[in-house]
């Protein structure tokens, strides 16, 4: 079974191409400086994304795990949206969004046409966006959704989004493990007015265990640079993962 290639974008971007189908998460493509959502901290992007929209073709799909967050959709990722034939993100954030923006709740699924013939499937998994029970989570970081990709004869696909729950991962691996390619959002991203500055999405040691519940072949890292209240980088991801014994997973 072939292997998909995904191309790291920076932040939380990246696109790939599966099914035939190509899919985007979570687009960021702004310049550095400093963005603020309404009600939301003040945040500071510090590298710019390694390509531009017009550089990457035409997207089928967005995989947005949510769009409250400066730092998972910007200005230049909603300009975006309106040209893409489909977002798949929260059942709430589809309803702020509009246009051609589907809502995903738990374990609910969506089947898309293969332009060669068949279907991809993509099933909303779940996300927590800081530590603790969903409950106690969302009303300050808002809702989340991880998704799942799959079809026949293709790889088993996960894209976690802004999750910081092993326990919602066992809940993935439960239904889905193993897991061919794991894109795992991480960097330990901090805000010290929120959960006392504990990380909001997965640490490195977190994401190593990950991969290891989810019993991933793959892991591809991303949301772990580009901006400064993500304060676990590539090192650390790489040093995690030699810890775990699980180097050779690592991308």
């Amino acid at each position: 079974m072939q292997q998909i290639s995904v191309r790291v974008l920076g932040g939380p971007t990246a696109s790939f191409q599966y099914g035939g189908l190509h899919f985007l998460t979570d687009p960021t493509f702004d310049g550095p400086g400093e963005y603020q959502n309404p009600g939301r901290p003040l945040l500071t992007k510090t590298a710019p994304s390694a390509a531009q929209p017009d550089e990457l073709g035409p997207i089928d799909v967005v995989l947005l795990s949510h769009d409250e967050h400066a730092d998972n959709l910007d200005r230049s990722g909603r300009g975006l949206l309106a040209e893409v034939p489909l977002t798949l993100t929260t059942t709430g954030g589809a309803q702020r969004l509009g246009g051609t923006a589907k809502g995903l709740a738990t374990w609910e699924q969506v089947t898309l046409d293969r332009p060669g013939g068949g279907s991809v499937t993509v099933t909303g998994v779940p996300a927590i966006h800081g530590p603790g029970k969903r409950e106690e989570v969302e009303p300050f970081s808002g809702q989340v959704t991880g998704f799942v990709l799959t079809g026949e004869g293709l790889p088993t696909v996960y894209v976690s989004g802004d999750n910081a729950s092993l326990e919602a991962v066992a809940e993935i691996a439960d239904r889905c493990a193993p897991v061919d390619t794991a894109v795992l959002f991480a960097g330990a991203p901090r805000i010290p007015v929120l959960f006392g500055g504990q990380p909001l999405v997965l640490d490195s040691a977190q994401a190593a265990e990950a991969a290891r519940i989810l019993d991933a072949r793959r892991v591809v890292s991303v949301h772990h640079d580009s901006w400064s209240h993500f304060t676990e980088g590539r090192e650390e991801i790489v040093a995690a993962f030699e810890a775990a014994g699980l180097a050779d997973r690592l991308v």
